[in-house]
């Protein structure tokens, strides 16, 4: 996994260090000499990870690192940085800066390589969502960094896995005031909980007694419902190695004992934040896919959906030798409802239809909003003498009860005239639409409020 590393640093032998080391294992490298150069390469784009030093003249690392998350168009960049303050207070100020990691001087190279690396895949993935959701903005959806920009990362569910029972409690009672906090044991018994449960991040110790830490958060990774939910490890100092593969396989993050409550809370937040950020992400990419084959008024499916299915669902009853049927309902007279109450009441009229539509066809059957104020129906597994009776309750169903427009103030009779056929072995989705349209014209021929077939 490569990426493009802005390093930055006001030391020009720093910089060229970390630049060979990086450039070796082939990523990208830009640097800045100040804050200022590294906030102008960032706003144009031009990285994917920054390797960001505390102490410089000006505008020091804690500074540049809060104006990168504080600007929606750099905050989603990874940022560690890179110090000679080994103290946990500095990791707090940076953490709470919005910094994703810290590497303490003189930079190990591995520990250097496997953080590069895992944020380097977290950016692959987000940057994935970020360009889906830039298009599900067009439509209207949401920006959903700006609905997460001010989440201060608290309130989520999150299950500590460790068999010291003192470990577990101190992290409980460090994190109980801002997340609802489980503790398990039992690291098989973890897995199914996690499998089972809402949960929203995992704090796994590797220091389990007789199960590896790491498998567990291997297994967290391949579940489906658990693989994209941050994990923090809690581990030795002599765990390096381990903490090293457990970064190279997903893992987010990881924190060394003694357990700084304060490191702990900030390096929770941090991930709790990131992982709304994502989901965000993923609602709006669904929100998109949704409005692209659904009708916004009515919640049905819409004709784009109608056409991409309509012929899979005719060719497999030709394919099974079994009926299907298709229904076209139009709302009679429905420009006269624009025309005399307004708009806003033919709205109501169509959701209201679509509402009765989902009660009476059957759960089996494809319903959509075809355009203007007609519906169609498709009725797999059946023959047109079922669906002649399935359109009359559907017919019976709009014009037994009146419709409420005006919030209630005003209710109006509402009928609908329904065309049905059904298909054949040798007819194309084309042909079996035309074939019910043409019944569809008969209903509306012969006085309109009923149900009419074609024959084949």
């Amino acid at each position: 996994m490569t990426a493009r590393v802005l390093v930055v640093d006001d030391v020009l032998p720093n910089v060229k260090l970390l630049e060979a080391r990086l450039t070796a294992e082939y990523f990208d490298v830009l640097t800045a000499m100040s804050g200022p150069e590294a906030l102008a390469i960032c706003a144009q784009g031009l990285c994917d990870i920054v390797l960001l030093d505390v102490m410089m003249p000006g505008m020091d690392g804690f500074e540049v690192c809060t104006r990168l998350k504080a600007d929606p168009a750099t905050a989603h960049i990874p940022v560690v940085m890179v110090t000679a303050l080994d103290q946990p207070a500095a990791r707090v100020r940076g953490l709470e800066a919005g910094a994703d990691d810290f590497l303490t001087k003189p930079v190990d190279e591995v520990a250097l390589l496997a953080r590069v690396r895992s944020l380097a895949r977290l950016k692959v993935v987000l940057d994935e969502l970020r360009t889906r959701a830039d298009t599900a903005s067009t439509l209207g959806v949401p920006n959903a960094l700006i609905s997460t920009m001010t989440d201060t990362g608290t309130g989520g569910r999150v299950l500590v896995v460790d068999d010291r029972v003192g470990s577990a409690e101190r992290i409980k009672g460090s994190l109980s005031k801002d997340f609802q906090v489980e503790v398990e044991a039992d690291p098989q018994e973890a897995l199914f909980r996690a499998a089972e449960g809402a949960y929203d991040l995992f704090v796994i110790s590797l220091g389990l007694k007789d199960y590896d830490g790491l498998r567990l958060c291997s297994q967290l990774r391949s579940l489906e419902r658990t693989r994209n939910l941050p994990v923090l490890m809690i581990a030795d100092l002599e765990d390096r190695t381990r903490i090293l593969r457990g970064l190279d396989m997903g893992v987010n993050d990881y924190l060394l004992r003694p357990v700084d409550r304060n490191e702990l809370l900030a390096r929770m937040r941090t991930q709790m934040r990131r992982k709304r950020y994502a989901d965000a992400l993923r609602d709006n990419v669904q929100a998109s896919i949704e409005m692209a084959i659904v009708d916004s008024l009515t919640g049905l499916h819409n004709r784009r959906y109608l056409e991409n299915h309509f012929a899979g669902l005719l060719e497999q009853s030709i394919n099974r030798r079994r009926p299907l049927s298709m229904m076209i309902l139009d709302i009679d007279h429905f420009k006269k409802v624009n025309d005399t109450y307004g708009h806003d009441a033919g709205d109501e009229v169509l959701r209201q239809v679509a509402q009765r539509l989902r009660r009476v066809v059957r759960q089996a059957d494809l319903i959509c909003r075809l355009g203007g104020e007609e519906f169609v129906v498709i009725m797999p597994d059946t023959a047109v003498d079922v669906a002649s009776r399935i359109a009359e309750r559907v017919r019976h169903s709009i014009e037994a009860t009146m419709f409420a427009i005006e919030e209630g103030r005003r209710a109006i009779p509402v009928t609908v005239s329904v065309g049905l056929a059904e298909s054949d072995r040798d007819r194309s989705p084309d042909a079996l639409y035309k074939r019910a349209d043409r019944a569809l014209y008969r209903s509306k021929n012969e006085g309109r409020n009923r149900v009419s077939a074609d024959a084949a």
